[in-house]
């Protein structure tokens, strides 16, 4: 069965909660997993890319001076991807959390090879990677949990001219692959792909984007996105798809045909005013980077 989210109580000096490790967690979703489960308290593992920003979360969800540990790696590079796997065979946790992930703001025809094969080794490698570094543990002991954060553009091609929607597809097709398997489903092991939609950040004003173009009935913010995940979690769901609004556009991207799902796609090869291109997330800087 998946961790619960156990209520902070007295008891949990004597007895350590579980753990979890929560890859791109400094901001975005990674940062709103980091709150909701220091608080219902587990002992945490938070891994990015800047130890200052690692620092500074690490010191605001510390409690009584035991705070998360901090792994800076960077995910986008094979040593970073190494660091990372390594610290999670030495240390299996009880959940992991593969959220780290970004898109390119160039179209395709036109963006760097380098940047296309990074993006591939955080958004893919990473989480094949990762997982499969903690699975055979969880399956030994009958325990454990994988959320990996995928996007609704797992389900179609939303932004045309970019690899970031099929990324997101590999995401959503490996853990299901994985998740509804006869290894896990008779092991106690859970795992869900998170496949959230808009979703409200600090990028847009940090990077000065309006984006006016897109209405504010799609957006959502981090901390509805993680609250439906975690109750999708503990009820031992597979996909979770935060907000009505969200698994409607899921199933018409699903079963509507292609030329009519790309007439409201965003062509990244298109220049818009405003545009924010949040790619589904809002959870990039502006070189597409967490």
């Amino acid at each position: 069965m998946p961790p619960t989210l156990a209520h902070p109580s007295s008891s949990r000096e004597a007895t350590p909660g579980p753990t979890a490790v929560i890859t791109g967690a400094t901001s975005g979703l990674g940062l709103a997993f980091a709150g909701r489960l220091a608080a219902a308290g587990y002992r945490l593992t938070l891994v990015a890319r800047r130890t200052e920003a690692l620092k500074e979360v690490a010191a605001r969800l510390g409690h009584r001076g035991d705070g998360p540990r901090i792994m800076t790696a960077d995910l986008a590079t094979e040593e970073g991807i190494t660091r990372l796997v390594d610290g999670l065979t030495a240390s299996v946790p009880d959940l992991l959390i593969n959220n780290a992930g970004y898109g390119l703001a160039d179209p395709f025809p036109f963006s760097d090879p380098a940047d296309e094969q990074a993006l591939l080794r955080l958004n893919v490698a990473c989480v094949l990677r990762a997982t499969h570094a903690v699975l055979p543990a969880m399956i030994s002991r009958r325990t454990g949990a994988v959320v990996n954060v995928a996007s609704v553009a797992a389900h179609g091609p939303v932004w045309l001219a970019s690899t970031y929607p099929a990324s997101k597809s590999w995401v959503l097709s490996f853990t299901e692959s994985i998740a509804r398997s006869a290894q896990l489903k008779s092991s106690g092991v859970h795992m869900m792909a998170l496949l959230p939609g808009y979703t409200k950040t600090a990028f847009p004003q940090r990077a000065g984007m309006t984006g006016t173009h897109m209405p504010q009935w799609m957006w959502l913010s981090s901390e509805q996105v993680v609250s439906a995940a975690l109750k999708d979690m503990e009820r031992g769901r597979t996909i979770s798809i935060p907000s009505l609004r969200y698994r409607l556009l899921s199933q018409a991207l699903r079963h509507l045909p292609r030329a009519v799902t790309t007439r409201f796609s965003l062509d990244r090869g298109l220049p818009l005013r405003g545009r924010d291109d949040d790619f589904l997330r809002g959870t990039v800087d502006p070189r597409g980077r967490k």
